[in-house]
């Protein structure tokens, strides 16, 4: 019985966890862009794991033939980052022309390198602070290029001051690492000059936690719940988001949050 325990834990931590290629990672979500650009729905998607494979829009699980795969969306910018420990990758997808979208999306592969879930943070008009155009403004005065090899942060780095980030919402001890010019870019509101730092009353319990890595362009993205923002659902777990940030010496220099609303503008 014990055998067998470990025997399933391994399967279930090869899936969550395959270490595969950053080419392999850019392969498969060029071809998730492309058939999101194309109408072409899933088909289109190299790849997939179609026997097994999770689908999700803003927290709900969907039928993959029901959700923006299926008409074509006029993408006027996308940036895109690669996790090779997690075998995961996260994509910003902006477009401001006939139905204007904000989309974060998570492609994560299993062990035999087959794309077996995609979520998708899908912003649209009435959303928080939604403003396409102002998303993709902002977005292109950005640099986000990759930083060389001897300056890169670990993972760990990476990962701690995302973390940092999100835990000091409700915990005013703790202190994120910030750049002095550190920006964040709050659905097309954008706040710059280092104002950076968020509080809110405790308690404030921010779950489902799911990240993504690249230390080459010192980039972290985490899908998760924001507690008590819109009013028309309960307080936990709240509300889907997700926060993409740049880190750059261990500092965060971006932050880019899109949050979906339940009613219009969360009910504020």
């Amino acid at each position: 019985m014990v055998s067998l325990l470990l025997l399933a834990l391994a399967g279930f931590s090869s899936q969550a966890s395959a270490a595969c290629t950053r080419d392999l990672l850019k392969e498969v979500t060029a071809s998730y862009i492309a058939a999101l650009g194309s109408g072409e729905g899933p088909t289109a998607i190299s790849g997939l794991a179609n026997d097994s494979l999770i689908y999700q829009e803003n927290d709900a699980e969907l039928d993959i033939t029901e959700g923006v795969l299926s008409a074509a969306i006029k993408i006027d910018f996308n940036r895109s980052i690669y996790d090779t420990t997690e075998c995961a990758s996260y994509t910003e997808i902006v477009a401001t022309t006939g139905h204007p979208y904000v989309i974060g999306t998570r492609l994560a592969l299993n062990a035999d390198n087959k794309i077996y879930k995609i979520e998708s943070n899908v912003c649209e008009t009435g959303d928080w602070l939604f403003d396409a155009k102002g998303t993709l403004d902002y977005n292109k005065k950005e640099s986000w290029e990759p930083i060389p090899e001897a300056k890169r942060d670990s993972r760990e780095v990476i990962k701690a001051a995302g973390e940092a980030y999100i835990n000091a919402w409700g915990d005013d001890t703790i202190k994120p690492p910030f750049t002095a010019d550190c920006s964040r870019l709050e659905g097309g509101l954008y706040i710059s000059g280092g104002k950076c730092l968020l509080n809110f009353p405790p308690p404030f319990n921010v779950t489902n936690r799911r990240f993504t890595i690249d230390e080459e362009l010192g980039a972290i993205d985490i899908f998760h719940n924001f507690p008590f923002l819109d009013q028309s659902i309960p307080r936990d777990p709240g509300t889907q988001t997700n926060n993409l940030m740049r880190v750059e010496g261990g500092k965060i220099k971006y932050i880019h949050e899109n949050t979906v609303c339940d009613a219009k503008n969360c009910g504020r």
